[in-house]
């Protein structure tokens, strides 16, 4: 009997360890929580008020139950997104117990009208997953406007953009050798970090004061629409001709431009005018052993704004070059990189000539704000003509022609704190006005005529 009691009190004993441990949830927050996608991305093109669906999975890697606070989405009832939970269609939906090893299914759809004219190009929201004191959050995104959506896109035939819909890139694009794409007057670029657009022919941007071209990363929300290296760049290879980029609004790249390789005539191997090259992660004009004109082009907020090197001919009339420290890109390298060298220490002809330009770095982290590097016997000829710039030590190898050092340009407004920079000349007492020479160029960056004595930089004061 004894051993009867003994055993009755023994199995409740170990079904009651058993059931304690089947009821366990782990509530540390290093709890491990695989979600299949950090963004759901709805890339359709929408023909006309469509509807699409896709799902994630959030997974439970733990040896121990855990329980989901919530999953929520945050545009709520109102959002143009609608999500389903295991079967549930919710907006929000708490306590969700998961078993060790176990899996919920979130379906998410949404329904697009893209002729709604106050639409956003993107429609977006979040999901919400929280747990343990712990949240994440999956990003939707889907397009409230058509498109035309280029993945992988090779253009080996002369082409033309023109503006009537917003071009999406994935993968990148590639204008093949001896094939021409021109982009007319208010195109918009969106292209995302995988997708380099690369000019092995010709590359004709046909932008306005009014209406400028524009190349920009494809993420549009708030947190990330302002982040430097959202797409690769605009690569002018070896074969590139002739490429002229007349407004054209370049800004989040890795690289903005890169030229490798001379021009094979008389014209430039890329000609820029009135364009703004402007919170490039890396170089913002990165050229190498190759031939490049700007005209009132402003290149802002770079990690390094224009380097060269191997030697080539470069013109830059009536820009502005300038960076200041900000919440994205820590100012420490000269503004300007020129070099007569490539890698392997080769040396090779460069001939420069900034005029009518300011060259300029904002705080005290670079001295020298224009860094000359000369090597061998090759013929280095690098010439500021009125320019204002800032270095305490400049390289005895560049000439100067009536140009200013280390005096404040007396921009419009910084406000680094705000990431709000107007490269304008802001004061009637800022060394700039009047300090250029004169030379044919009729108007600046905004399309203002130039008169009088002009002024340094890519706008007038005039």
């Amino acid at each position: 009997m004894k051993n009867l009691i003994y055993c009755l009190l023994l199995f409740f004993v170990l079904m009651s360890v058993l059931s304690c441990k089947k009821q366990t949830f782990i509530n540390d927050e290093s709890a491990v929580l695989s979600i299949s996608a950090d963004t759901l991305r709805f890339d359709t093109v929408f023909t006309s008020v469509g509807s699409v669906t896709q799902y994630f999975t959030i997974i439970n890697r733990n040896q121990q139950k855990l329980r989901l606070s919530s999953i929520k989405l945050m545009g709520g009832e109102g959002s143009a997104y609608k999500i389903n939970v295991d079967g549930s269609a919710i907006t929000e939906l708490r306590n969700v117990e998961m078993n060790a090893g176990d899996s919920v299914y979130v379906f998410v759809s949404v329904t697009v009208n893209p002729s709604a004219s106050d639409l956003p190009f993107i429609v977006q929201d979040s999901i919400q997953v929280s747990f343990n004191g712990v949240t994440k959050y999956i990003q939707l995104e889907a397009y409230g406007q058509n498109a035309h959506f280029l993945r992988n896109y090779s253009i080996d035939a002369d082409a033309t953009w023109i503006n009537d819909l917003p071009y999406v890139i994935y993968g990148g694009v590639q204008v093949a050798s001896n094939s021409t794409l021109t982009i007319e007057k208010g195109c918009r670029i969106y292209l995302y970090a995988d997708a380099p657009f690369i000019v092995d022919g010709t590359l004709l941007v046909n932008g306005t004061a009014e209406s400028p071209v524009s190349f920009r990363g494809s993420r549009l929300d708030k947190v990330y629409r302002d982040l430097p290296s959202s797409w690769p760049g605009i690569y002018f290879r070896q074969s590139s001709i002739n490429n002229s980029i007349q407004y054209g609004n370049i800004y989040n790249a890795y690289q903005g431009i890169i030229a490798v390789g001379p021009a094979a005539n008389a014209l430039p191997k890329l000609k820029l005018s009135e364009c703004v090259i402007d919170n490039i992660y890396d170089a913002g004009i990165l050229a190498s052993a190759s031939d490049i004109e700007a005209v009132n082009c402003l290149i802002s907020n770079c990690g390094s704004n224009i380097v060269i090197d191997a030697g080539g001919k470069y013109r830059f009339t009536y820009c502005t070059v300038v960076s200041y420290d900000n919440r994205y890109i820590y100012h420490k390298k000269p503004v300007v990189a020129l070099s007569n060298a490539d890698e392997t220490g080769s040396n090779y002809d460069l001939d420069v000539l900034f005029r009518n330009c300011i060259i300029w770095g904002g705080g005290n982290n670079v001295e020298n704000e224009v860094y000359a590097d000369k090597k061998g016997n090759a013929a280095f000829s690098v010439n500021f003509d009125h320019v204002l710039y800032k270095a305490k030590n400049l390289s005895a190898d560049i000439q100067l022609i009536n140009s200013i050092a280390n005096v404040d340009p007396a921009f419009d407004s910084i406000n680094a704190d705000k990431h709000y920079f107007d490269f304008h000349i802001g004061k009637n007492t800022s060394p700039a006005i009047g300090a250029g020479t004169s030379v044919a160029v009729g108007h600046d960056l905004d399309g203002k005529t130039r008169s009088g004595e002009p002024d340094l930089g890519c706008y007038t004061k005039h």
